[in-house]
């Protein structure tokens, strides 16, 4: 804790530093703001209200994943109720499935930034007709499939103006979301989308909070003798698991490399062993955000087709079914993820050829490729059953201790994966600033000592 505290003064007194760290807390402090500002002819509070009520019904539901995304802001029907969904689906479309697939695109990657520039443009403007299209449909389930389903008065005054000015209003929400993501990346510290999506997942820890002093708390719906002991139990579990994501987000399958030994006249040159740093968990939470996004068409399809409404008990979180499907899904969206990066390792050991190098009992070439992409099917089946069983824990947690799902959501799953990953590349990204200037950092293995 002192170290953390140390390295924190220190930060603030890097002026560069300091003024990256106030930019970036400006501009969650405005998404912050924004999230409470609602869309013009919605009443909110029934909205709330019957938001809670669904989700209470389908045991959480992916409904309540996904506004725990956008911090309260999609059950509100605010400005920002798209969230950074649109943004993520859009980038990871156009600058990977696309420029993979389509060549002219791939050749606009391989141009170096102004190719990126380019690509990031297109990845712009598919943001936007994603929220188009995004934002007429939350219109029209304002409209006729919320209504038609309780007997609730949602919109004030539904017809043509009210989509027009849902859809302006929301895309502008998320043309701000985009900008400040953007801002965040270029002059703040971290990656703007992913401290945006962090922002709104840690906003929901009070009322997280607040439901689970009404079930454990003194005068609580579950209150018992026991509730103490298990109010410490779930303490200590939250905190087991938070070191287990840590440790395995951290963990590395090392490979040693051995270069080989030249002689020049007198001097011997190579000989160095060193290896190559294969990360376990290579795909992130993106998988995970994939499955759910497939998961959560069947529930829109269902919204809106009345013969589907039995869709919305097949794919509760609680049915076999929808776990059965999630999983199957994170499986495949691992390796997909996977095979999209897979050709840095043939990149690699042609490089190594080249140099001289090898791997320790396998030959140079095609043996070394081979080698290579049996260790990478391997680590990439533990990265899936690792994030299948993170992804399910806040069920098993939910149905095993009776808590309720905006509680059981930080004991595992999307929420908690994504806080963990996105706070350890923060501390990165201000350790590397601290330690250009010889202070030291968060953690022991960059260690310097000051030379103040």
């Amino acid at each position: 804790m002192f170290r953390l505290l140390s390295a924190l003064v220190n930060a603030w007194s890097i002026p560069e530093l300091r003024k990256k760290l106030v930019f970036t807390l400006a501009m969650l402090a405005i998404y912050e703001v924004g999230i409470f500002i609602p869309v013009p002819g919605i009443n909110g509070r029934e909205l709330g209200r019957i938001f809670d009520e669904v989700s209470a019904a389908s045991g959480g539901g992916l409904l309540n994943l996904l506004d725990m995304f956008t911090g309260g802001a999609l059950s509100n029907a605010t400005i920002f109720a798209l969230g950074i969904m649109p943004y993520i689906s859009a980038t990871i479309i156009v600058e990977t499935l696309l420029a993979t697939a389509i060549p002219a695109l791939e050749k606009l990657r391989k141009e170096g930034m102004q190719g990126y520039r380019k690509l990031h443009q297109y990845s712009r403007y598919a943001t936007v007709l994603l929220a188009v299209i995004n934002s007429f449909m939350y219109a029209l389930l304002l409209e006729q499939a919320i209504p038609a389903q309780f007997h609730a008065q949602i919109v004030l005054t539904p017809g043509l103006g009210f989509r027009f000015l849902t859809v302006l209003t929301m895309t502008g929400g998320m043309a701000i979301i985009m900008w400040l993501a953007e801002q965040i990346t270029e002059h703040g510290i971290g990656n703007g989308m992913s401290l945006l999506m962090t922002a709104s997942i840690v906003g929901r820890i009070p009322l997280a909070i607040r439901d689970i002093t009404l079930r454990l708390g003194p005068g609580g719906l579950n209150q018992s003798p026991m509730a103490p002991l298990v109010f410490m139990a779930m303490g200590a579990f939250l905190v087991g698991i938070v070191m287990a994501i840590i440790f395995v987000e951290q963990g590395q399958r090392r490979i040693p490399v051995q270069y080989a030994r030249r002689v020049v006249g007198r001097k011997v040159y190579g000989g160095q062993s060193t290896y190559l740093p294969l990360k376990v968990n290579s795909g992130g939470v993106l998988p995970i955000i994939f499955a759910v996004s497939l998961l959560y068409f069947p529930i829109q399809l269902a919204g809106f087709v009345p013969q589907l409404h039995g869709l919305m008990d097949w794919f509760s979180r609680t049915s076999l079914v929808f776990n059965l499907c999630y999983a199957a899904l994170i499986l495949f969206f691992t390796y997909f993820s996977t095979a999209l990066t897979a050709h840095q390792f043939l990149e690699a050991a042609e490089q190594m050829k080249k140099v001289g190098a090898f791997i320790p009992g396998i030959r140079p070439g095609q043996p070394t490729v081979d080698y290579l992409d049996k260790i990478l099917t391997r680590v990439t089946f533990a990265a899936a059953v690792y994030l299948v069983v993170i992804a399910i824990l806040p069920d098993i947690v939910m149905a095993w201790m009776k808590i309720p799902a905006r509680v059981a959501g930080f004991f595992g799953g999307t929420s908690l994966l994504i806080v963990i990953g996105v706070t350890l590349d923060t501390m990165k990204q201000i350790e590397s600033h601290l330690l250009m200037r010889h202070y030291e950092g968060f953690f022991k293995s960059g260690r310097l000592k000051s030379r103040r």
